[in-house]
């Protein structure tokens, strides 16, 4: 559900979960399952957090009853989970306030003129808040959001479009994969002839290449780009001589990676150890009443950072949270298969 409020009325949640990451969307569960709807906010344009951004193709082998899994299709299976509890997200923003009100709630500012007013905030943040390391291409601010994108997004929008791709990590290789079945045409643009990827997928690259289903564009680097207006119509790479290449493209998908920090969050009076938060193990509770980390973001001794770990958080800072949302209620703790999972109307 996308968020059409007002920016400068505030908007009431049972809990707000900063980050929207594999952790964050089972916390959307976990606050469900008690009857509690979570509304979620990401500087991201896309749920999904690393899972989407860095290695959507990605296998992961630690995930209960999934031998292996793929990092989207994790994500996918998680929004899924999430979707009987109608959470609301506010993507490609960042929460850079935090207000206690009078009445001991808490009011939450994003860097989109939002505000939120909540009992309990979940902050799942990852390593921090994402933001691009962007080529540095004289004009490609006013491509930005149309012809170059830092994240894929909605994949079906690449359909029959010409696409460059641009990086030789995970990222670059999985969704060189994935979009060459959809665009028109994909060129994969590298300085060396030697990916850092996963050695399979670096091999079905290389099949794709041969069969004239993607052109491998190396050793090559970004070099301008072309277009009229904001719409984006070709990019122009060079080699390592100084000789030039002009690719056609409707798209451009630079990924050099991505910058992370806590940014605003250092700032709340959190307890803070070296970029991670302070929280007791039991409940992922924070020093400052109401607020609660999990995940990669949390710290406690003995932590161990697997995503199952941030999955156990998840539950205990939902329980933890629910008597601040649910005062008047006694929480009487039932399993799943005897509870099914509870509609929020």
């Amino acid at each position: 559900m996308v968020d059409s409020i007002a920016a400068s009325e505030p908007i009431s949640a049972d809990v707000v979960v900063i980050g929207a990451g594999p952790v964050g969307l089972f916390a959307i569960f976990e606050c469900g399952m008690l009857q509690m709807r979570c509304h979620v906010v990401d500087a991201l344009d896309a749920v999904g957090g690393q899972c989407t951004a860095l290695y959507p193709q990605k296998p992961i082998y630690d995930i209960p009853a999934w031998p292996r899994i793929g990092a989207a299709e994790l994500i996918d299976q998680l929004m899924q989970q999430a979707e009987p509890f109608k959470p609301v997200f506010h993507l490609g923003q960042q929460v850079d306030r935090l207000h206690r009100t009078e009445d001991g709630a808490w009011l939450i500012g994003t860097s989109a003129g939002r505000w939120l007013k909540t009992s309990a905030v979940i902050i799942a943040a990852g390593v921090g808040a994402f933001g691009p390391n962007r080529p540095p291409l004289e004009g490609i601010e006013r491509y930005e959001g149309a012809g170059v994108q830092y994240l894929v997004g909605d994949v079906e929008s690449f359909r029959d479009q010409r696409v460059v791709i641009a990086g030789g990590g995970d990222s670059a290789i999985d969704w060189a994969l994935v979009l060459s079945d959809i665009a028109r045409s994909v060129a994969i643009v590298h300085r060396r002839d030697k990916f850092r990827a996963q050695p399979e997928s670096v091999a079905r690259l290389h099949a794709l290449a041969e069969a004239g289903r993607l052109d491998l564009v190396v050793p090559y680097q970004l070099a301008g780009l072309e277009g009229t207006g904001d719409r984006l119509e070709a990019v122009l790479v060079s080699d390592l001589d100084g000789g030039q290449r002009r690719l056609e493209a409707d798209r451009l998908l630079p990924f050099f990676g991505l910058s992370m920090a806590l940014g605003p969050i250092l700032e709340w009076g959190l307890a803070v150890e070296r970029n991670h938060i302070a929280v007791d193990p039991a409940t992922a509770a924070t020093n400052l009443p109401g607020v609660f980390a999990i995940g990669d973001v949390a710290q406690y001794p003995g932590k161990l950072k697997l995503i199952l770990t941030g999955f156990a958080e998840a539950a205990g800072a939902a329980h933890a949270a629910h008597p601040l949302v649910h005062p008047e209620r006694v929480l009487h703790f039932e399993y799943s298969t005897t509870k099914g999972v509870p509609s929020l109307g």
